[in-house]
């Protein structure tokens, strides 16, 4: 099964791609949401979590996600440990999934496609890129937040330059329009590739 993980900065429409592509008939994994639903639902994973953080990660409800972010937000090696706990559960999920797809090819969604090394489980990677303003607005009017709390998630995120140094593909988000002839393209380019 062909490949492909994609990527890019908050509000640069990483999402949007994939919904188009799946338009096609792709199948698509969202990383950041199965992340959340193993973690919620798978026992081993729970239990490293407990250990790691502490029972109050759960409570009767669930995952206690507010906990959780309290215990990592800005304290890098409790971040670290918590990558190192669940992205080696998502990868394992990402290839049981794959491997019961139909689609020519399959698509691994992920914001932090490079920082978690899941471009190692792909065959070929795309950056979807946006102009900063437009990230911004689009990210200021999805989440109903202000300016200054968009600009400091972007900030810890991978830049536009970076992204385009590391990814096989890039593709520059400015329009509806435009972006649905190029998701065409490439769309095209990714059935030969899986070809070859």
């Amino acid at each position: 099964m062909y490949k492909i993980g994609i990527t890019g900065g908050i509000g640069s429409g990483k999402s949007t791609v994939c919904e188009l592509l799946a338009s096609y008939g792709v199948a698509v994994y969202d990383s950041d949401a199965r992340a959340k639903a193993l973690m919620a639902e798978d026992r081993a994973l729970r239990e490293r979590l407990i250990v790691a953080f502490g029972e109050e990660c759960y409570t009767e409800e669930g995952l206690n996600r507010a906990f959780l972010a309290s215990r990592v937000f800005g304290r890098e090696e409790a971040l670290q440990q918590l990558n190192a706990i669940v992205h080696p559960a998502v990868r394992e999920d990402f290839r049981a999934w794959a491997e019961c797809q139909q689609s020519p090819y399959v698509v691994l969604e992920s914001a932090i496609l490079f920082e978690a090394g899941f471009e190692n489980e792909v065959d070929s990677t795309l950056a979807v890129m946006a102009p900063l303003q437009e990230r911004l607005k689009r990210t200021m009017a999805r989440d109903g937040v202000d300016r200054e709390s968009v600009m400091r998630r972007i900030e810890h995120q991978l830049s536009d330059e970076e992204l385009h140094r590391r990814a096989s593909h890039t593709i520059v988000n400015i329009s509806r329009e435009y972006l649905e002839s190029d998701v065409e393209q490439l769309h095209k380019r990714f059935l030969y590739e899986s070809r070859q």
